[in-house]
């Protein structure tokens, strides 16, 4: 009982002080919540917390605030993820649905992240290892032209247009269009980019000596598509959260600031989140890495709570939330899980 006591005691603790900024007291603890224990029995118990590590005083006062061990434990035993309210879900879901486009998706996604925690969001393009194209369209424009469309899996649409020197819209073109078209969806659709570009090589081989040229030009084309999907890519939003909490990091913002623009810390901070056990099954899962969890030196007065979104079944990439350990976790962690799932409906099939 005295365990589930001080676990209480902590919780209190870390929910006081994530909504006050202020180091917590026994008798605020009392008079705030039902422990159904006095001041003294409280203050027993925050002296074995304090000796666990799980809270300190910063100053001389009489009052306690979690460490990034308490504030581990807190989450570790929350029993629940909050559910969000109907009319919270309906907005997600709206302000979502209206993206037009992927860049879209990931601007509408951060913008709505970095509104409802108030932290800053972070979201990672559909990752290259896991991209697949979808399908592939040949639409002749007049007799010389041919438009070249890419659809990839997380909903991207990428177009080429690329110069022929035979006639694409009589008997003859339309069959050699047709053909082509059949042929590149059989070699690349629902192959990872790298494996699509590698099995374009020798498809001109496939076409009579007169249509190679055109078949190469088809390929080039689809592989300069494919070269630019590839790149690794990270969008932010909210940095200006930051501001609201300069008391929370110990001497400045700077390295934190300095973190987030290296894109290439936070491809590696969401890719080893997305690896890791969280709270919840598949892609649904939460992971939370609280302070000097952060290996990188930037990031120790950090939390980051993130989890992957999927394009079908497949986990493509990740996004979160990064902001002081002074966070309200279980909102942060509500609201992360919940705009993923519907991120993965929009880019599923």
């Amino acid at each position: 009982m005295s365990e589930e006591r001080r676990l209480a005691v902590l919780r209190a603790i870390v929910q006081d002080y994530v909504q006050t900024s202020e180091p917590v007291g026994s008798k605020a603890l009392v008079e705030r919540h039902h422990l159904g224990v006095s001041a003294a029995t409280v203050r027993n118990d925050m002296a074995i917390l304090e000796e666990e590590g799980l809270i300190h005083a910063p100053h001389t006062s009489a009052g306690r605030v979690p460490t990034d061990a308490g504030y581990r434990l807190f989450v570790d035993r929350l029993s629940s993820i909050k559910p969000m309210s109907a009319a919270e879900k309906s907005a997600i879901r709206t302000f979502l649905a209206g993206a037009v486009d992927l860049d879209d998706v990931v601007d509408r996604t951060v913008r709505l992240l970095s509104t409802l925690t108030r932290q800053v969001a972070v979201m990672q393009y559909p990752s290259l290892t896991r991209s697949t194209v979808r399908h592939i369209e040949l639409v002749p424009l007049g007799s010389d032209r041919l438009m070249v469309v890419v659809i990839v899996n997380t909903g991207r649409v990428e177009q080429r247009i690329v110069t022929t020197d035979g006639d694409l819209v009589g008997e003859r073109g339309e069959s050699f269009v047709a053909r082509l078209r059949s042929e590149l969806n059989a070699e690349v659709s629902s192959r990872p980019f790298l494996e699509a570009s590698a099995r374009l090589s020798a498809l001109a081989d496939r076409f009579d000596p007169v249509e190679r040229d055109t078949v190469r030009s088809v390929a080039r084309a689809l592989d300069e598509a494919l070269l630019e999907e590839r790149e690794e890519r990270v969008v932010l939003a909210g940095t200006s959260n930051l501001a609201r909490f300069g008391p929370d990091f110990p001497l400045t913002i700077g390295p934190v600031l300095e973190a987030l623009e290296e894109h290439v810390v936070l491809l590696k901070l969401l890719g080893t989140l997305g690896s890791e056990t969280g709270t919840g099954l598949g892609h649904d899962a939460v992971a939370v890495r609280i302070g000097h969890e952060n290996a990188h030196r930037g990031l120790t007065s950090t939390s980051v709570v993130s989890t992957g979104y999927a394009a079908g079944s497949e986990v493509v990439a990740g996004l979160g939330v990064l902001g002081p350990t002074r966070m309200d976790y279980p909102t942060a962690m509500t609201t992360v899980r919940a705009v993923a799932r519907y991120v993965s409906e929009i880019l599923g099939p």
